[in-house]
């Protein structure tokens, strides 16, 4: 682990983060400071260039309040509120709770969470910028969160798949994935299905800051190709995620209550592993970041030409 780096700037001293790179591809682990308090500006720069460049950060230790789990999720952009408001925080619906608990026979949180790779909120027409995701309760040893660089997957295609992709659009349905996966929550109201619609992004996408692409396919929410059969489409997916899915490509994060954990929904796909749900506790409070509309810059195409 790198050792904090105190600069002389101007006669001032700046300190700079505790920071440790969680894989050769993505992520960093970033140690010794408080996120209840108020961080410099000049911090929190730091911690905001570490998540465009790496795109997923670790920083353990904590101990957040919604309010202050709020407050800093706030500084990356404004947030988003889930559609499936039954799981919010009453008093602060921007965190949505991910719980197997339950309070007088019923779930407190959204449960029998997402165990296939996705990626936040693609299924409105401007997807989350990226997720906070943090630790109240979790069982040991088990319920971690799997992550794949999307940007590492995209760049290790054949040219041949990138070129078919980069001129693809998907469809992503949330009311549909709702049904096929989650039949066992209460049903989507006709409310909750009117603000989600069906959507069409890009297959790959450029990131806006960074400048790299990704592919921006998932097991969740993806519904279809434009123009191509359901069932074809869906035998694709597969094919990209069994693609994605190599150890050089992903990381796995075993969590510990106070860790806070934040990650780029541009770049980065993620999904539960599995825990015993019937005996065991775990409770989340997620914070999501608003995003805007995907897209593909015509870079690649025009040096194609």
């Amino acid at each position: 682990m790198s050792e904090a780096i105190v600069a002389q700037i101007g006669g001032q001293k700046k300190t700079r983060l505790k920071v440790r790179p969680l894989t050769p591809c993505f992520g960093v682990l970033i140690d010794g400071i408080d996120l209840s308090a108020m961080i410099k500006d000049t911090m929190f720069d730091q911690i905001h260039r570490e998540f465009v460049e790496k795109s997923l950060i670790v920083i353990p230790g904590q101990k957040l309040t919604p309010k202050t789990q709020i407050g800093f999720s706030k500084r990356f952009g404004a947030l988003e509120c889930h559609v499936l408001n039954q799981y919010c925080l009453e008093e602060h619906p921007e965190i949505l709770v991910v719980s197997n608990l339950q309070k007088n026979g019923r779930h407190i949180g959204a449960y029998g969470g997402s165990k296939k790779f996705h990626t936040d909120l693609a299924y409105i027409a401007e997807p989350s910028l990226g997720s906070l995701f943090y630790c109240l309760e979790c069982p040991e040893g088990e319920g971690e969160t799997s992550f794949i660089s999307m940007s590492a997957v995209y760049e290790a295609l054949p040219v041949e798949k990138r070129d078919w992709l980069e001129d693809k659009q998907i469809i992503f349905d949330y009311g549909w994935h709702h049904d096929r996966e989650h039949a066992h929550r209460s049903p989507m109201t006709p409310e909750q299905r009117a603000k989600t619609p069906p959507v069409t992004h890009p297959a790959v996408r450029t990131h806006p800051v960074s400048g790299r692409r990704s592919l921006y396919v998932s097991e969740f929410h993806a519904r279809q190709f434009v123009n191509m059969s359901e069932e074809q489409s869906q035998s694709i997916f597969d094919e990209l995620i069994k693609f994605a899915n190599q150890p050089e490509f992903g990381y796995t994060h075993s969590w510990t209550p106070g860790d806070l954990v934040i990650w780029d929904n541009r770049c980065l796909l993620h999904k539960a592993m599995p825990f015993d749900e019937e005996h065991a506790r775990r409770l989340m409070h997620r914070t999501t970041v608003k995003g805007d509309k995907p897209f593909l810059n015509a870079q690649r195409r025009e040096n194609k030409k």
